[in-house]
């Protein structure tokens, strides 16, 4: 067992989330709830945190591009986003916070960069 020197930080749907993604065109599924989208969030890992407020500072730093890459996950057309600002991030996403990570796994870690969406690909 190993502790890694990260915290984790969970984005959780609210309400809100999950009805702009009702509104959205293209079929999603009516019975979709709240429940599910909070059941198996996106889980980050940011620095290790000392205390709830640094570690909630910090994500609420990066609240764009946190916030559209949730909405790219369900959409990548722009046009159908709001804007993206701090409250209605707050408003969307409930931030969880878990400061201690502890690695299981004898195989060590492995990192893939994270290749955002092209969002203004035709």
């Amino acid at each position: 067992m190993y502790e890694v020197n990260r915290s984790i930080a969970i984005l959780k749907p609210r309400q809100p989330f999950l009805d702009w993604l009702k509104s959205l065109p293209g079929g999603l599924d009516e019975q979709l709830e709240l429940v599910q989208l909070r059941g198996d969030c996106n889980a980050l890992l940011i620095p290790a945190a000392d205390d709830y407020d640094s570690a909630e500072d910090f994500v609420r730093q990066h609240y764009h591009s946190l916030f559209a890459a949730e909405l790219a996950d369900w959409c990548e057309d722009e046009a159908f986003w709001p804007a993206l600002t701090p409250a209605l991030f707050t408003d969307w996403f409930d931030v969880e916070i878990h400061s201690v990570l502890t690695d299981l796994v004898e195989q060590p870690l492995e990192r893939e960069a994270f290749i955002p969406l092209d969002l203004d690909q035709n």
